[in-house]
């Protein structure tokens, strides 16, 4: 129930719409008792009175019902309609909104292809359900009470022949409704995994075809595949004895109407309008009673869903702001870390008490072996994450305590995997600032190396990128980044240098934008070339999470350490 309330707040903006759409669905069920009692005057009329008149008459109010009912059905329809992607929409945006705000440590322990599929199937279940339930729901109990108080009012005897069977339905609603929820939710996880092995595939279909793997990922898909449809079909299996054992009971109560009823127009206590009248009030209220069963099954499916989009959204980022935080002034660069530690998980230390200092304007080299800690290095400076002990200033400020909007407005980002989104060269650059000009646009690419190309494009700007940049090299998506870096105009700025793959002319043009970037700005560089290392004003050696050595490139030489011997297997021409 709780998760049922939580869902209310979504539908409450739109209940007006649903009130209207119930209101609409309810006269559709009081039309359709109404529309009983005329049949029974119309089997009177033909049965009893044998009147041409009185026929005539009913028939004519049958057909003006029936138009009736047309019109309400389809004020329902467009009203539903309505209300069902309204609340889908905000859904929607509320869930991305939420997903945006988390930091970085929930996409790393989830599977784009299960978020993926909260978002869409999960959503789209509770769309269908939400909506349509509430109002079914209004419409099936205008129908049961209606039908009810018709069946007192012609006999009560046979009205409560028919309420005997009401215990065996909720009865069996109980039994059956613990599992449906079980694999309900159970089906969605399926569903899930599904939607990931799908991402996992067109997301690495290059690997997949290199290592000659489209048969290995064809069994994988197809086992999951398997699996799903088994659950999917051990609920339909459940559902297959619900309703019908639901719809045999309803059926038991109506033969025992009709064979009362028989009995009493054999003895002349009723008529036969009467009793046709009666039986199809009776057989009327099978509709509900069916109808609640499949409501039931539905609310139980709508749970599970609910349940999975919850858990995100009841997710909090980890990476809070303080409501005391004080805004970022601008920043002139100078970064301290002061015993600095961190760990993903309670297995391992990946940073142990690192301390160290930067001046503004310097460049820093991050030296190590893989594994080192040199990129959670960068993500705790950029506060992607926080340490688990010590802390972070940037001049003389805990970047704990200030807003973080204004402290990510001011530090740059250059990954190794350059990240391009899939619209045009222009919005990739206009990234790094939304509402700069056509010139400021050009300057940014021109200093990034990236204007000529461009524009030896037919589109020039507006050339599409295509999905994670396919449509470009590796050189130039690289300084598509580079250029949008320099657009942000970062004050501190973080380069993971992704040159060592490209061509010499490709590296030299990069080499030459990362240099008009970094100048004038506090550099770290998780470095891979010995251009980069040699230049740097400190380099920060890391071994184990620990800083295990730091100066220049010649005092580090000098020492004949961990860098010296780094250094000298670089210039053997092996990567470290």
């Amino acid at each position: 129930m709780n998760t049922l309330k939580r869902l209310y707040v979504y539908l409450r903006p739109y209940l007006r719409y649903m009130a209207l759409a119930a209101f609409f669905l309810m006269a559709v069920s009081g039309v359709n008792l109404t529309i009983l009692w005329v049949i029974r005057h119309v089997v009177n009329a033909v049965m009893v009175e044998h009147s041409n008149t009185a026929l005539a008459s009913q028939m004519g109010i049958l057909l003006l019902l029936f138009l009736a009912m047309g019109v309400l059905t389809v004020g329902h329809s467009l009203l539903m309609a309505y209300v069902g992607q309204k609340v889908v929409m905000d859904f929607r945006i509320r869930l991305f909104e939420h997903l945006a705000g988390l930091s970085l440590d929930f996409f790393a322990k989830r599977r784009t292809g299960e978020i993926l599929s909260r978002m869409s199937n999960d959503v789209g279940v509770i769309q269908n359900v939400a909506t349509n339930v509430p109002v079914d729901l209004a419409k099936q109990m205008v129908t049961l009470l209606g039908g009810l108080s018709i069946l007192f009012y012609m006999n009560w005897r046979l009205c409560f022949l028919v309420l005997g069977v009401v215990p065996f339905v909720v009865l069996t609603a109980k039994v059956f409704g613990r599992r449906l929820k079980r694999l309900s939710t159970h089906v969605q996880d399926e569903i899930a995994d599904i939607s990931t092995i799908m991402e996992e595939v067109i997301s690495g279909i290059r690997i997949i075809k290199s290592f000659v793997r489209e048969r290995y990922e064809s069994a994988r898909f197809t086992r999951q595949v398997r699996r799903t449809t088994q659950v999917a079909l051990e609920k339909a299996k459940v559902m297959a004895y619900f309703i019908p054992v639901i719809t045999v009971l309803t059926l038991m109560g109506a033969a025992g109407v009709l064979w009362y009823g028989g009995q009493q127009v054999i003895h002349g206590t009723m008529t036969p309008g009467d009793l046709v009248a009666f039986v199809l009030y009776a057989g009327i209220l099978m509709g509900p009673f069916s109808a609640f069963a499949r409501l039931f099954s539905q609310i139980k499916e709508v749970q599970g869903a609910t349940e999975r989009v919850f858990e995100i959204l009841d997710t909090p980022p980890q990476i809070t702001q303080l409501p005391e935080a004080e805004a970022m002034p601008v920043i002139t660069g100078h970064v301290a870390f002061h015993e600095v530690s961190f760990q993903y998980n309670d297995e391992m230390q990946v940073l142990k008490n690192v301390s160290f200092q930067v001046k503004p304007g310097q460049t820093v080299a991050l030296v190590g072996p893989s594994g080192a800690g040199k990129t959670t290095l960068v993500n705790l400076l950029h506060r992607f994450y926080d340490p688990v002990s010590g802390w972070i200033e940037i001049d003389g400020r805990d970047i704990r305590k200030v807003q973080a909007e204004g402290l990510y407005k001011q530090i740059g980002l250059v990954p190794q995997e350059t990240i391009l989104f899939g619209g045009t060269i222009r919005e990739n650059i206009l990234y790094g600032k939304l509402a700069a000009t056509q010139d400021e646009l050009t300057s940014a690419a021109r200093s990034a190396n990236a204007h000529d190309f461009i524009m030896s494009f037919p589109k020039g700007y507006d050339t599409i990128v295509g999905e994670k940049g396919i449509n470009l090299s590796g050189g130039q998506r690289q300084r598509i980044a580079i250029a949008r870096a320099i657009l942000k105009d970062p004050k501190i700025l973080i380069l993971d240098e992704a040159t060592s793959s490209l061509d010499n002319e490709s590296e030299k043009l990069i080499q030459e934008a990362l240099e008009r970037l970094m100048k004038g700005r506090t550099t770290f560089v998780i470095a891979h070339r010995l251009t980069t290392i040699q230049s740097a004003d400190l380099i920060l050696v890391l071994d184990k999470g620990k800083i295990v050595e730091q100066g220049t490139h010649t005092e580090l030489l000098e020492r004949k350490g961990l860098y010296h011997h780094l250094y000298t297997i670089k210039l053997a021409g092996i990567e470290i």
